[in-house]
């Protein structure tokens, strides 16, 4: 699995946030999505490496800037932190 971070600029509330998840899911399917306006970003968790370009235009044809993408292995951790 892969985490990829995404730093968007233009988030402004709940609502903006709800946008952008749904642009992600309908771009890539991801295993979650979670977008915090007050962070700036949106972590995606995903089966196999998604397609940078893809999530970018996703998320840029609503009018947000998405100006960093880094995608990292992911592990699930379980109960208190544990593998």
């Amino acid at each position: 699995m892969y985490k990829t971070v995404l730093k968007i600029e233009g988030m402004m509330c709940g609502m903006c946030e709800a946008h952008v998840n749904e642009a992600i899911r309908n771009a890539v399917s991801p295993k979650k999505v979670n977008s915090s306006h007050i962070k700036g970003i949106t972590e995606v968790i995903t089966e196999t490496q998604p397609d940078s370009s893809l999530l970018r235009e996703a998320v840029e044809k609503d009018g947000y800037k998405v100006l960093d993408i880094t995608t990292a292995p992911y592990e699930k951790k379980g109960l208190f932190g544990r593998k």
